[in-house]
């Protein structure tokens, strides 16, 4: 046998090995505080983990704030705004990015003291990290109806796009999907409509592809059939959008769970919970051309599942998946890894309580470290090992 295919081999035989093994969750010390809540990740252009969270003060006061962490530590964690209404359901999760260029943004919603259905989405910019323009609202409209489970990405030239439901009509109607792109000044300069019919209350995910962005949301139509679908932004302008899967859930109500999406390139996992069938279940799908086709879902839980995944992808076009079941009398969060060919792995437990406390997990892929947060009354953060 050749040096070269000799080499082959072991690289294969290391990366089945790699693969077949359980991850080794590594608790790492949190810059959030004591009463926290709503942890969300972004990555900073120059490849460093960045953790954002609700902190909760005296007298109840919120603020949001954020650090991010180099080699070893956290830096000093900054507070965006405080004093603020800030939604604090475990969907509506704010969102802190550095964007290329040196320019943060921040997004969050809020709902306004002695309303139960108004909902708004707030945007805060800063050109250091540390001073941050006056909170400002994003959409346009302001009548008291939900405007909010935002996701945000950098659109370049010091710009971002915030993704987000607009449900003017209640719960009991059809949401519209929309796009509000923010300058650097933190103004919101566009708004435009993406889908007029979308599931009311599951949160956005958006990712940026070879091709350009992608957008993962649950639609709707009018047999109350809440499937994955897909939108994407290439060449300038907005295609139709795709069902990922025909599930075909049909739930005459909004489950608050939802997909989120990875890309590395034109390489894209999606993950996302349906109850279609009776049979409750977290689901991952794959595409190798920036997301215009999917391969048939591969079932990740291997117990009853809530759902609220999430998903990252590794160096190796495989996707780490994160999501929550019920198990030993509480709560669980799990995760696994799945090669792009449909093959997963063992299943590691990272965390147990109960399911309202364990919040909404969230992974992070950066470098080559994988992380997770999760937490809905202290937030808590892990390394997950292979």
């Amino acid at each position: 046998m050749k040096t070269s295919q000799r080499i082959a081999v072991a690289l294969a035989v290391l990366s089945v090995s790699a693969f077949g093994q359980t991850f080794k969750v590594e608790s790492v010390a949190t810059p959030a505080g004591a009463s926290s809540l709503q942890a969300n990740w972004s990555v900073t252009p120059a490849g460093d983990p960045l953790l954002s969270w609700v902190e909760i003060g005296k007298n109840d006061s919120a603020s949001l704030r954020y650090a991010v962490r180099h080699g070893n530590a956290w830096s000093t964690a900054q507070t965006i705004a405080s004093g603020r209404h800030f939604f604090r359901h475990p969907a509506e999760l704010p969102e802190v990015l550095a964007l290329a260029g040196g320019t943060f943004m921040a997004h969050w919603i809020e709902q306004p003291e002695g309303s139960d259905d108004a909902e708004f989405v707030y945007v805060s910019a800063s050109k250091d990290g540390v001073h941050w323009t006056a909170p400002a609202m994003a959409n346009k409209d302001r009548s008291p109806f939900q405007h909010g489970l935002a996701s945000m990405i950098d659109s370049g030239n010091g710009e971002a796009s915030i993704l987000w439901l607009q449900a003017l009509k209640g719960e009991d109607n059809p949401a519209q999907l929309m796009r509000t792109v923010v300058n650097a000044d933190g103004h919101a300069i566009k708004e435009e409509t993406l889908d007029s019919d979308v599931c009311t209350c599951c949160p956005t995910s958006v990712v940026k592809t070879g091709k350009g962005l992608l957008v993962a949301y649950r639609g709707h139509n009018a047999q109350d059939i809440r499937d994955i679908y897909v939108i994407r932004f290439e060449n300038g302008k907005w295609l139709p959008s795709k069902n990922v899967y025909a599930d075909k859930w049909k739930i005459d109500a909004c489950p608050t769970n939802a997909a989120v999406a990875a890309a590395k390139g034109d390489n894209v996992a999606i993950a996302w919970y349906t109850a279609a069938g009776d049979k409750p279940r977290v689901e991952a799908a794959f595409s190798a051309d920036g997301g215009a086709t999917f391969g048939k879902p591969v079932v990740v839980n291997t117990a009853q599942a809530y759902g609220y995944a999430s998903t990252v992808l590794d160096d190796d076009g495989s996707a780490i998946v994160s999501w929550l079941e019920q198990g030993g009398g509480a709560g669980r969060v799990m995760a696994r890894r799945v090669s792009a060919n449909g093959v997963a792995g063992p299943v590691t437990q990272v965390a147990q309580g109960s399911r309202m406390d364990l919040g909404y997990p969230r992974l992070l892929h950066a470098g080559s470290d994988t992380w997770i947060a999760w937490g809905n009354t202290k937030v808590q953060t892990a390394r997950l090992a292979k």
